[in-house]
């Protein structure tokens, strides 16, 4: 799918940012701690600085997470190396920087800048895993057979060094030009392999092209920007090393995980309803994920058919277990077999205990899954991960991570809803802006989603305009998947609301 974008005028995102109550700057005190952070952690022992890692990142991007190496297995089969920045090592517990990373929750994004989790110090400095020198990482070593089962894993601390800051169109176009190194074309190789065993268990991965507000010379421009086949590739690396840690957690008895009930089978036979009218192949036996991953997002249909399977995808949660409850959520009991606190058995139906949940698993994913390749953006990484990294080396997880992790559901959730509206409002903002003079112009465009008129609304739906990339409610008899025309009649950046009807 081409990259649409439509320049907009200026736009200020302040208002959004006091609305959302997000912070502007850094307590001082804050500052001085991750300063000197930054000028005294020392490395870890342990030297990896011979693996030559690198990066993949959006072009701009200086927090970087995660660093790369991938080779194949004498014998066959894969071995992937992910270094994952050791966020634990710089901010130290009951302090004034970890109390601020709570206080944030995780790294929101706007248009005009990011409102980062840490002070850039930090995250785009010290912490950030970028080339050309010795970092602190936390690595994970997983191998894989030629089906791409994992069949050992490692996790340790570890310095590393990055060779090179890539981006994701300068990696795509190398492999398309055959011109990348073998690490490099081992990723789509082992990539699609992982997606493969994804979409054969079950797993739901919507490949919908994204929004977003970029900033141009005259102003901003709103782009519809469909993911690079590399961007999915590395994410399958990202969610291999989350499933990895969720065993570990799930095998110890204590942890962190990110859950989704499995998509209801009734909301599988709705979508496969859907599928014929829309011209959607659904072949007998083909599991969900398979269907999606095979349909085309530029196609109307195609999109249409995604915008429905989004309803499978409901309920996504952090679930913590094995650990004491939060003084407002009572205890769970007769689930799960035991954990480890403070070195001793604790039966999961203990007073007091959050035991391991009935379904563990996460249905995108298809399989239990954790957050732990994000920590400098996402706070709930930095302690998932040291409790894999207590477990992989049989001793006692820190009491200041088994205090946190009850406590983190309800904080991720708090964070999750402003960086939704933040990323939204964002959006619409735009799509106000620019359309604020063409109000009562006709647009062509194909048809998301419908509502069935009923005593409380109208007939309408969600569309989706061609030129310029906006989606939008709009009014009338709306036929799923087709191509319609309507008729643009509010666009308010004040409220940040477009409206339309059909013509």
């Amino acid at each position: 799918m081409p990259i649409k974008r439509v320049v907009a005028p200026q736009i200020d995102f302040s208002g959004l940012r006091r609305e959302l109550g997000l912070p502007e700057v850094f307590p001082e005190v804050v500052l001085a701690e991750a300063g000197a952070a930054a000028r005294d952690t020392g490395m870890p022992e342990t030297d990896r600085t011979a693996i030559e890692f690198v990066t993949i990142d959006p072009a701009t991007s200086r927090d970087l997470d995660q660093a790369m190496h991938l080779s194949r297995r004498a014998g066959g089969g894969y071995r992937v190396h992910y270094a994952i920045a050791d966020v634990a090592s710089y901010v130290r517990p009951g302090g004034p920087l970890e109390a601020e990373s709570w206080a944030r929750g995780q790294t929101v994004y706007l248009p005009d800048g990011r409102v980062p989790l840490h002070p850039p110090v930090l995250s785009e400095e010290a912490a950030s895993l970028l080339p050309g020198g010795d970092r602190a990482a936390v690595v994970w070593t997983i191998d894989l057979d030629g089906d791409g089962e994992t069949v050992a894993v490692r996790v340790e601390r570890a310095r590393v060094c990055s060779r090179a800051k890539l981006d994701y169109a300068g990696v795509q176009g190398q492999i398309g030009s055959g011109t990348a190194p073998e690490m490099l074309t081992l990723l789509p190789e082992i990539g699609g392999l992982l997606a493969r065993r994804a979409a054969d268990r079950g797993a739901v991965n919507l490949p919908l092209p994204s929004q977003e507000v970029e900033r141009d010379s005259d102003g901003w421009r709103l782009v519809l920007r469909a993911p690079l086949a590399i961007e999915e590739h590395n994410a399958q690396i990202s969610l291999l090393t989350g499933m990895a840690a969720a065993r570990i957690m799930l095998d110890g008895g204590i942890g962190l995980l990110r859950t989704m009930p499995r998509p209801k089978s009734e909301a599988v036979e709705k979508l496969r309803a859907a599928a014929g009218p829309l011209g959607i192949r659904w072949p007998d036996g083909a599991q969900v994920g398979a269907v999606i991953a095979a349909v085309d997002p530029a196609d109307p249909r195609g999109a249409a058919f995604l915008g429905q399977a989004a309803e499978l995808l409901r309920g996504a949660a952090y679930t913590a277990f094995g650990v004491a409850a939060p003084a407002d959520r009572p205890a769970e009991s007769g689930q799960g077999s035991g954990s480890v606190k403070g070195g001793e058995a604790v039966s999961e139906g203990s007073a007091g205990m959050l035991g391991v949940p009935a379904d563990a698993g996460h249905g995108g994913v298809g399989a239990p899954y954790a957050h732990v390749t994000a920590p400098l953006r996402r706070l709930a990484d930095r302690y998932a991960t040291e409790v894999c990294l207590s477990m992989y080396e049989g001793r006692q997880v820190p009491e200041w991570v088994l205090g946190a992790l009850p406590r983190l559901p309800k904080t991720m959730s708090s964070t999750d809803r402003v960086a939704g509206a933040a990323d939204r409002g964002a959006i619409d903002l735009a799509e106000a802006v620019l359309l604020q003079g063409r109000v009562g112009e006709v647009f062509e465009a194909a048809v998301l989603d419908r509502d069935e008129a009923n005593g409380k609304r109208p007939a309408g739906g969600t569309i989706a305009l061609d030129e310029p990339a906006v989606r939008a409610k709009c009014l009338g008899d709306l036929p799923l998947g087709e191509r319609v025309q309507v008729r643009l009649t509010a666009a308010d950046p004040v409220s940040r609301t477009v409206r339309f009807e059909r013509a």
